[in-house]
């Protein structure tokens, strides 16, 4: 069996009156815009249960634990069918009846955003965690000794401390983000993933449209580790963290 390749397919005609270049575009836009809400989210809230986790307050401490661990151990999948199907069960009748009757795509948008943030913050909270038990001892120690509340010691030395520690890390989980994005496709969001599948049902393109796919998942990606990179090396602190600690040790 031959297959007729055609790279010319995505100037034409898609359903719709666009093109299925276009087509793609708007998949991929809507994967950003999923990825970067739920980044904001998940590092908001991974932020706050970290620091939980690091405090000396037991119950904060055993809260954040069993945060962590439900939203780690249940498959991404599994989620996103609950956020979808469940949840609007399970909240007062007003209020799922109201989430029921948001309009696609945005109907879908939102539960996809809310379950990739949580997600995503469950596993960016053991990246803080481990980022600020990673600092010295004295660091909280010398704060409570100048007189700083514990939100203080936390604002304005253990955090800023830490995520420079991270970011590395944090680059890792921003693009596995990304591409859990395509999970969405499963509940109806019309992402990369959810255009690529369109457009091949249709074109029977099958090659040329998911060769297209991967390399606007790998552009992005490219710059994503880019920009990381470029953060990382701007917030380094010259012989604390990054490269420059080695280089003047091996100077030395």
């Amino acid at each position: 069996m031959n297959y007729n390749w055609n790279w010319l397919v995505f100037f034409n005609e898609a359903p719709g009156g666009v093109t299925y270049m276009e087509t793609l575009l708007w998949g991929l836009a809507w994967t950003v815009g999923t990825a970067c809400l739920s980044w904001v989210l998940a590092l908001s809230m991974g932020t706050v249960v970290g620091v939980a986790r690091t405090t000396q307050i037991g119950w904060a401490r055993r809260l954040g634990t069993a945060y962590v661990e439900l939203l780690r151990n249940i498959p991404l999948l599994v989620q996103m069918f609950l956020w979808y199907f469940v949840i609007p069960e399970l909240v007062p009748r007003a209020l799922g009846d109201a989430i029921k009757q948001i309009p696609p795509p945005w109907g879908i948008f939102l539960p996809a955003v809310l379950c990739l943030g949580f997600y995503t913050s469950s596993r960016v909270a053991e990246q803080v965690r481990a980022g600020i038990e990673s600092l010295p001892v004295g660091q909280r120690m010398a704060g409570t000794a100048l007189g700083m509340e514990p939100i203080q010691v936390y604002r304005y030395i253990l955090l800023p401390s830490s995520f420079r520690i991270i970011l590395p890390p944090l680059t890792s989980e921003l693009l596995n983000l990304i591409k859990n994005t395509s999970v969405a496709f499963t509940i109806g969001l019309f992402e990369l993933v959810g255009a690529a599948r369109s457009m091949q049902e249709f074109s029977f393109q099958v090659f040329e449209t998911f060769a297209m796919a991967t390399l606007f998942y790998l552009i992005l990606n490219l710059i994503v580790v880019r920009g990381m990179s470029l953060i990382e090396r701007r917030m380094a602190v010259p012989g604390f963290f990054g490269p420059d600690t080695s280089t003047k040790e091996g100077a030395a």
